[in-house]
């Protein structure tokens, strides 16, 4: 059996059994991959350096497979009567979803990806975890809460009620662990604040964020925290991948992949090539045991760093140090500087008046503007702007307009958040 601490040569033979137990289950009856694939057999995968020459699989490939074979495509391996769940991705760069099915058996391998992590994050059997989050199509918390159920923990689920409700709920029931996105994680303490709930000195001792980036961003790192009282446990996974990698509690800022149920690759940027060990990269991931709906060398668009150096606590597992970095089509360009809105929340973040904020990328004109809207918990907001703006230029060396906007304006997110917005001819 795989485990974190188990050597790395047995961890490859591990991975490419899987490989190849995958490969011959899929390629007889996926249709979409007995045509991406056409020719191979599963033994014709010998090494995984030979597993390295299969075609990438990307999301504009699923979404446009999706829209000739609709509604849920053709990467399906089994009958879909063999299928139980259905689950969506927030939104492709068309604006179109993924929607995704699993079999009860790919089900099961998804919640066995988390029971695999909560050890990592030290749950004990006395934690009494909250879900605060109304459940949709979103497969993350799908997936965790049902995942903590089976593994004993008690879940309190926290769906159809407003936000306040919902820390007066998980006061009222002791809560010791907070699944959320780091952005509604921030919103419930702005609403502690107003309505006079002390969450550092509450039951709260651990947070656990995934959805979007922000757990290993320093800076929003620090300030959930310091408002909640508690550590937080940055968690990685996308809809139709799986869950993938998670942070130690005693490692703090990496996360481990989760090598006993996915292969994983990096790549340089804009290169088909693999990166350097401990270089920059896109993350590419293979999931070996989601055989109903499966992804073979999926290219996540999420940027990473491998850790290089030797683990202080022995596991052979990789480590994406700082977590998930960016996004490769996340990418900024403005009058000729390059930038990741990761890089301006960690600066923006740092002001604790700031109670939301927004990026505008106006592309109405010849040349691409940038705009940084920061919404303060009081007052107009103006000296803050200022503080702000001074910040921008001094770390990222060139200057950005930043304006203050009235307290309440910008929305606030319960899921995913939606910060960066393009100006395109004067409309948002």
């Amino acid at each position: 059996m795989v485990s974190p601490t188990t050597p790395t040569p047995e961890l490859q033979a591990a991975q490419l059994g899987r490989v190849r137990e995958l490969l011959a289950a899929i390629l007889p009856t996926n249709r979409f991959y007995a045509h991406k694939l056409a020719g191979l057999h599963a033994n014709d995968v010998r090494t995984l350096a030979d597993f390295a020459q299969l075609p990438f699989t990307t999301k504009a490939e699923l979404a446009a497979d999706q829209g000739v074979h609709p509604p849920y495509g053709s990467a399906l391996t089994f009958p879909f009567e063999s299928y139980s769940r259905l689950h969506q991705t927030s939104g492709t760069s068309t604006g179109r979803p993924l929607r995704w099915l699993d079999t009860p058996e790919s089900w099961e391998w998804l919640l066995g990806c988390w029971r695999v992590s909560f050890p990592f994050m030290g749950l004990t059997a006395r934690d009494i975890i909250f879900f605060p989050f109304s459940f949709g199509p979103f497969l993350g918390f799908w997936t965790a809460f049902e995942a903590a159920s089976r593994a004993g923990y008690l879940c309190v689920p926290g769906g159809g009620m407003t936000s306040t409700a919902r820390l007066r709920f998980l006061i009222d029931h002791a809560c010791t662990v907070v699944f959320a996105t780091p952005t509604y994680a921030l919103h419930l303490a702005e609403l502690a604040a107003k309505e006079g709930i002390d969450l550092a000195n509450g039951p709260v001792r651990a947070l656990v964020v995934a959805g979007e980036p922000g757990g290993n961003i320093p800076a929003t790192r620090e300030r959930i925290e310091a408002v909640w009282g508690a550590r937080v446990f940055d968690h990685y996974g996308m809809t139709e991948i799986g869950p993938v990698a998670v942070e130690s509690h005693d490692q703090r800022g990496t996360m481990y992949l989760l090598e006993s149920q996915y292969l994983a690759e990096v790549l340089a940027p804009n290169t088909n090539a693999p990166a350097a060990p401990g270089e920059f990269g896109e993350l590419v991931l293979t999931n070996l045991g989601r055989t109903g709906s499966p992804l073979v060398r999926y290219r996540t668009g999420d940027l990473v760093r491998v850790a290089t150096d030797a683990d202080p606590a022995g596991r052979t597992w990789r480590r994406l140090a700082g977590g998930i970095l960016g996004r490769a089509d996340d990418m900024i360009h403005v009058r000729g500087n390059n930038l990741y809105p990761a890089s301006i929340e960690s600066i923006v973040r740092r002001f604790p008046q700031v109670a939301e904020y927004r990026i505008v990328v106006d592309t109405s004109g010849p040349l691409a503007d940038l705009r940084i809207e920061v919404e303060p918990h009081a007052g107009d907001g103006r000296d803050l702007a200022d503080s702000v703006g001074r910040a921008v230029r001094d770390e990222l060396l060139f200057r950005v307009e930043v304006a203050a906007v009235p307290c309440g304006s910008l929305p606030r997110f319960e899921m995913k958040a939606r910060r960066v917005v393009r100006n395109v001819k004067g409309k948002l």
